[in-house]
């Protein structure tokens, strides 16, 4: 059975409404977006996907012209398939899907006008979230469908995911026209020092929070907590827990909702996984399993045990199995890489323990909230990407029936038993690229498609000369 037949069946279905030519194979449903037009007096509607960086991408149209566009069966719409295959810089390959050897053409979006809603921060806007889709198929390098893929895998063992995701991030005062006309130099956090879970915070950080709660409440998106963290100006947001693909969604217009508030302020929201040295933003993954009743199946106890089930263990070992060899999609950057130091609440061990902040799994709650936290991707991750790595690394796990080594109890960078994160991208690129894992476990289309688009980050490090380098080498070398 191909990949593409193993797509989860929601997808296809969804795929099914459109062709990438002629009529529609059935009615469109647009009720959902006309009423948002009629009743919130929407002019104008974003028409995304998310693109290989966790990013909305796509095309702004008139609300009642994309309504009346939709319900007349016309072509579906398109954009240049290279939003879903280049790097952060928009730069593209050379070779594969979309590259200048392709030719880069179009691909189709199929909007999913049923999810449909407003954005609060930004005036008279809706937004229509869409898939990429190749020949009314969900095309197969779309992050969405990459995670989709691997939901169906574990859905194919009797089991779902929930997800609660956490992320960090940092307010720097000024503009990002500022800063790039100062050259990215000498950027200002919101504050001076570690307020981590201070509640005293200074008016104008007091002014943003609130708004970014508002504006995300009012679009649906209900924060359950923000909290002040270690580094200058960093904060840190956790969403309630939830459906797999629902918190992806959710954390990208997080971050499009953030980076807006910050913007209005003066200020600029940075989600770099390390914006400065000794800094480190991280984005974790809140997990747990359950059966096809909803019953929670990671803990042996579920009314109020802390014990890890059979399942729990084999979980547990196929995350420290498979995380090492897929570094690039909970890992994407150069920079993602200076966020693993000793001591730094970023792991550097692929280590787990049970409640030990100085893991990479760490295992945390009780009974039926019993979860497994994932501390490695930084802020910068893709959410489905990520998502997509820690469910094949469950998924291989409770496949194959492994073992954990023992739980860590104490420092857990002192535990030179497990084995180390990888100090580059460099590294991680080697370990995906060449281990058989990686694969099976994602096809080897997808693990092509990922390498290429890593590889545009090193290449365009490798040639530039940093402010460190010359700070060490100008008048020592």
């Amino acid at each position: 059975m191909t990949s593409r037949r193993r797509t989860s069946r929601t997808v296809k279905l969804r795929a099914a409404r459109y062709r990438t030519a002629g009529a529609p194979a059935t009615a469109s449903p647009t009720g959902p977006l006309r009423q948002l037009v009629n009743d919130f007096g929407v002019e104008t509607v974003l028409l995304a996907a998310v693109d290989a960086q966790g990013r909305l991408k796509g095309k702004e149209f008139d609300a009642a012209g994309l309504v009346k566009r939709l319900e007349s069966g016309r072509l579906a719409p398109e954009m240049c398939g290279y939003v879903i295959g280049t790097d952060l810089g928009m730069t593209a390959p050379t070779t594969g899907s979309f590259s200048w050897e392709s030719g880069f053409g179009d691909i189709a979006l199929l909007p999913d006008t049923r999810h449909a809603r407003v954005l609060p921060w930004l005036p008279s806007t809706a937004l229509v979230l869409a898939d990429p889709v190749s020949k009314s198929w969900p095309h197969p390098l779309a992050p969405v469908t990459v995670l989709a893929e691997q939901q169906q895998r574990l859905a194919g063992l009797g089991l779902s995911a929930k997800v609660g995701v956490e992320t960090e991030f940092v307010l720097y005062e000024g503009s990002a026209r500022d800063a790039a006309a100062a050259g990215w130099r000498g950027l200002r956090p919101v504050t001076r020092d570690n307020r981590d879970y201070a509640l005293d915070l200074p008016a104008p950080v007091r002014e943003f929070t609130a708004r970014l709660r508002q504006v995300l409440a009012e679009a649906g998106l209900a924060v359950e907590a923000v909290k002040a963290e270690g580094a200058h100006g960093q904060l840190e947001v956790t969403f309630p827990y939830g459906e797999v693909t629902a918190a992806c969604e959710q954390h990208v217009l997080f971050k499009h909702a953030a980076r807006t508030a910050a913007d209005e302020r003066g200020m600029v929201a940075s989600f770099m996984a390390a914006p400065a040295t000794g800094v480190g933003s991280g984005m974790h993954l809140h997990v747990s399993l359950h059966d096809a009743d909803d019953r929670p199946v990671l803990t042996s106890a579920p009314e109020d045990g802390t014990a890890l089930s059979e399942l729990g263990e084999r979980a547990v070992a196929g995350l420290l199995t498979v995380l090492p060899v897929l570094g690039p999609l909970w890992a994407p950057y150069v920079n993602s890489y200076k966020r693993f130091a000793d001591h730094s609440f970023a792991p550097a061990r692929f280590a787990w323990g049970r409640d030990n902040r100085s893991c990479a799994v760490r295992v945390v709650g009780h009974g039926r909230s019993l979860r497994l936290e994932v501390r490695l991707p930084g802020a910068d991750a893709n959410p489905y990407l990520a998502l997509a790595a820690v469910l094949a690394g469950i998924r291989h796990g409770v496949e194959a029936g492994l073992k954990p080594p023992p739980a860590t109890g104490g420092d857990a960078y002192l535990n030179r038993e497990a084995e180390a994160v990888p100090r580059s991208l460099a590294e991680a690129l080697v370990a995906f690229e060449t281990s058989e894992p990686a694969g099976e476990l994602l096809g080897e289309p997808v693990l092509a498609h990922l390498a290429r688009v890593a590889r545009l980050d090193l290449d365009h490090h490798a040639a530039r000369v940093t402010d460190a380098e010359l700070e060490r080498g100008l008048t020592q070398a």
